[in-house]
């Protein structure tokens, strides 16, 4: 069967702009005080689609998770590291909570009970716009973590204060939370409240990662990550969900970055689907992907696609301890 591969349909423009590199942000004191430095982490768990990446991006300051309007965006367990000189706080960013149908959604919620264990302490983000307000089950397995555990109604800027109150009311009659608040993350409300709540209740403790450090995963997982998000932003129903990326090989040069990466399908219609007639589709999708990727690694980079069938894939043990789910 034919690959289909980026330089089939696009060339990079040759009068593109050079990428500008970010500065790296500045290393803070390596030394700390042991009688007053904190560390710990946070676990974000919730229903898909609470904004728990929205605010884990938020409180870090920096886009490490992937957001899309779709639910169930986020798979794997995401690290997001915020350090002052002062404290180190630790965030776990997991996947939507679902009754898993597949192998690899139970690797996922795998991810959430492992994070509610670590965790210093949890927050539940609820969608306050969501008139589906059972949240019984995810109740039983909160009461067996150590951790205290905060209600966090998000989206509050999509309804009304009152609405919001009867939320509050409703969330704290069925468990015990340590305390609620009502937040709007993608606006930015509420968040730096949430800040200065985590700091009161992480323990004592030295740093974990170097204080410059936002996550400890490498960039080929975010590399990834953002040819995912593309494919959610731009491709409808099942596609999404029926996808995996893997990165191939990444190749780094001083002016430009090599990177190949297998887009993995399970039927050979859902792969006419993406490439589109033409290879339209796939082009839209590696421009995009492009952008991003140069945007957050500071350097111009070539990306070839490609497209590949792997039946069920999503049920494969083996195949998906390939592609990095692994539950630990």
């Amino acid at each position: 069967m034919a690959k289909f591969t980026l330089d089939d349909f696009l060339q990079d423009d040759e009068d593109q702009e050079p990428i500008v590199p970010q500065e790296s942000p500045s290393e803070l004191p390596s030394s700390f005080n042991p009688a007053t430095h904190k560390s710990g982490y946070v676990a974000l768990v919730g229903k898909p689609n609470a904004g728990k990446s929205t605010l884990m991006n938020a409180l870090v300051g920096s886009r490490l998770s992937i957001v899309s309007h779709k639910p169930q965006t986020t798979r794997n367990r995401v690290i997001g590291i915020l350090s002052d000189e002062n404290s180190q706080v630790i965030f776990l960013d997991t996947p939507g909570i679902i009754n898993p149908k597949y192998r690899l959604h139970e690797v996922m919620m795998g991810y959430v009970q492992q994070a509610g264990e670590d965790a210093d302490v949890v927050f539940l983000l609820v969608d306050a716009s969501d008139t589906k307000w059972d949240h019984t089950a995810i109740f039983e397995q909160l009461k067996k973590l150590r951790a205290p555990v905060f209600l966090i109604i998000n989206k509050i800027d999509l309804v009304t204060q009152e609405l919001a109150q009867i939320l509050l009311e409703q969330f704290n009659e069925q468990f015990k939370f340590k305390g609620a608040f009502a937040i709007s993350a993608l606006e930015g409300s509420g968040v730096v409240e949430l800040k200065k709540l985590i700091k009161e209740y992480l323990p004592l403790g030295p740093p974990f990662y170097p204080k410059d450090q936002l996550s400890e995963h490498p960039e080929r997982f975010f590399v990834s990550e953002m040819i995912r998000e593309q494919i959610f932003l731009q491709y409808e129903q099942e596609i999404p969900y029926s996808c995996a990326v893997d990165i191939i090989q990444y190749q780094e040069t001083e002016t430009i970055d090599h990177i190949d990466a297998d887009i993995i399908v399970e039927r050979d219609s859902q792969k006419g689907i993406l490439i589109g007639k033409g290879g339209i589709k796939l082009k839209r999708l590696g421009t995009a992907a492009r952008k991003e990727i140069e945007t957050f690694i500071g350097k111009r980079i070539h990306l070839k696609l490609f497209v590949k069938v792997r039946e069920k894939w999503r049920e494969k043990e083996s195949f998906l301890r390939g592609l990095g789910y692994n539950q630990k």
